[in-house]
């Protein structure tokens, strides 16, 4: 599926990022040693997210609840044509934030770039910003 190649090949780009294989088939993101998500060769992509993030993410129909882990923080979104890819890439790109949020020099202003960047709303913002270190600029 060409879709899930121009995805690895985007997200492979991102600072702090490794590919790895995947123990279920398929290829996993890694931000030092956290996994950002996976994709599996049939067009599912699960990401990790705290527990608030997944109930929003459902909530605003973005994701659907992971298929072995329903419970978990873990949701789950289907690539099926080329124009799921931009949906794909903005929740892994969310994932990534959780992370590089914690590395960078200037999470405040990270935090404005890529919140206008993937357009997420008021609610996931706010969560992100819970990342934040507290006394970041």
């Amino acid at each position: 599926m060409k879709e899930l190649e121009g995805i690895e090949q985007e997200v492979s780009t991102w600072p702090n990022i490794s590919v790895r294989a995947n123990r279920f088939g398929g290829r996993a993101f890694f931000f030092g040693n956290a996994e950002v998500g996976h994709i599996h060769t049939g067009g599912a992509i699960d990401i990790p997210f705290p527990r608030s993030f997944r109930d929003e993410l459902l909530a605003q129909g973005l994701a659907e609840e992971h298929r072995w882990v329903p419970d978990s923080g873990w949701v789950t979104f289907r690539v099926r044509s080329e124009g799921d890819m931009e949906q794909a890439l903005g929740l892994l790109r969310l994932s990534y934030l959780r992370y590089a949020l914690k590395k960078d020099s200037n999470p405040r202003k990270l935090l404005e770039r890529e919140a206008e960047e993937i357009l997420v709303t008021p609610r996931l913002k706010a969560l992100l910003g819970r990342v934040v270190p507290v006394g970041a600029i």
